[in-house]
């Protein structure tokens, strides 16, 4: 198969995998007598285990040349992981799944960018990835509208059997993307001029040496530690209230925000070509604050809508300008997937420990003061981000362009 199809059908099928029962584990847990505040808990420790699993998962992508093998390995165990929520609920099973699929998952973000780039070399790497996170967001469509019909029919046993069909066919996906389409050098932000002046360096050491991409790591941050517990959330809200089927509502929440995130995956290179990389991040930043505001407002089946496309925006421009960024900001360095999972270990750090917060304010406080309490947080980083504008436009540039070579540390 072409090699740029075959990345695309990865993303598609590995949507599903990432996620593994995702947005579902809330009201599966729930529906098996689980409370909020322990449903929370239990997702942060999932949370933090990728956290501190993401960095070293770069690094492997940036040393390995199996880098194929890493996502079949990662996939298969990321599956089973999930799956063996349907044998036991009880706490241990719960919290050693959740871990697994983390620790395991962590890997995936990282390789594909490596294999992206390592196949369609910097110049077409922006392109490409944007047309990996369309087929991604594709997958979760489809992955969330039969989870949610099939759940709705049989229950949510069949949710975690297209689990398992999606895990099969991420496997089958990698093995299809020929070995000899990857240049490994490229894979790890290494030009023809650098391949042998440059080592990786440790996630912290390159965290540390390229300030944008600390200022980039610490906004996401705080991003996510308002924006990861609002779905799983108003799924709880609304079903508590009554006002919809677990499985279907569920499905209904992922839909609506991957159809949108879909299109603005689609639209983002253009987005990104013409006012540039800090801009549409800025945009993503100004979305979250809002959509906390709208579903303290309307906890209800419709209110699904505005929320979740609020969602879409912002995760959906971020989906492809974040990844494309990190390569420009560690371009000849060798260090490209570990700026990648430095990235991700921050945005990790911020989503592990918002489930719990949430819960814990949802519990005490009520679901509306939870959202408004998320979305209040979330402004740090449209703080931070108008704050340090000056650094970091110098760095993110004017537009999308890949002219300089120089990478942009300190």
């Amino acid at each position: 198969m072409n090699p740029h199809y075959a990345l695309e059908a990865l993303s598609f099928f590995m949507a599903d995998v990432q996620a593994g029962i995702g947005p579902f584990l809330g009201v599966f847990l729930q529906a098996q007598g689980w409370h909020p505040q322990a449903i929370g808990t239990v997702m942060t420790v999932g949370g933090i285990a990728g956290m501190l699993a993401t960095s070293p998962a770069g690094a492997l992508i940036d040393a390995t040349h199996h880098k194929r093998g890493v996502i079949v390995v990662a996939g298969a165990m990321t599956t089973l992981a999930a799956l063996a929520l349907s044998i036991s609920q009880n706490d241990w099973m719960v919290g050693a799944s959740q871990i697994v699929s983390a620790v395991t998952g962590a890997a995936l973000g990282p390789a594909i960018a490596g294999l992206t780039l390592g196949i369609a070399r910097e110049t077409g790497f922006d392109r490409q990835f944007g047309r990996n996170q369309v087929a991604n967001h594709a997958g979760n469509v489809v992955g969330a509208a039969l989870s949610g019909g099939l759940g709705w029919k049989y229950g949510f046993s069949a949710v975690f059997v297209l689990t398992g069909v999606f895990g099969v066919m991420t496997v089958i996906s990698a093995l299809l993307i020929r070995r000899n389409a990857i240049d490994h050098d490229s894979a790890r932000g290494l030009g023809p001029s650098s391949r042998t002046t440059h080592e990786p360096a440790s996630g912290f050491r390159v965290l540390l040496t390229c300030r944008p991409l600390l200022l980039l790591a610490l906004a996401l941050a705080m991003f996510h530690l308002g924006n990861a517990a609002m779905l799983p959330l108003y799924g709880l809200a609304v079903v508590s209230a009554h006002q919809g089927d677990p499985n279907a509502f569920t499905a209904a929440t992922i839909v609506i925000a991957q159809l949108v995130m879909l299109v603005a995956a689609g639209f983002a290179n253009r987005l990104i070509r013409r006012i540039g990389y800090w801009r549409v991040i800025l945009i993503t930043f100004f979305a979250l604050p809002l959509r906390g505001v709208v579903a303290a407002m309307f906890i209800a089946a419709w209110g699904v809508w505005p929320v979740q496309a609020l969602d879409g925006i912002g995760a959906g421009l971020q989906s492809v300008a974040v990844p494309a960024l990190v390569v420009r900001l560690l371009r000849g360095t060798g260090r490209v997937n570990v700026g990648q999972g430095v990235v991700m270990t921050l945005q990790g750090m911020g989503a592990a420990l918002s489930p719990a917060i949430g819960g814990v304010l949802a519990q005490h406080f009520g679901y509306a003061s939870a959202f408004l309490a998320l979305g209040a947080v979330s402004t740090g980083s449209l703080a931070l981000w108008l704050l340090c504008g000056s650094t970091l436009k110098n760095a993110c540039g004017s537009h999308g362009d890949n002219t300089n070579d120089t990478p942009l540390t300190t």
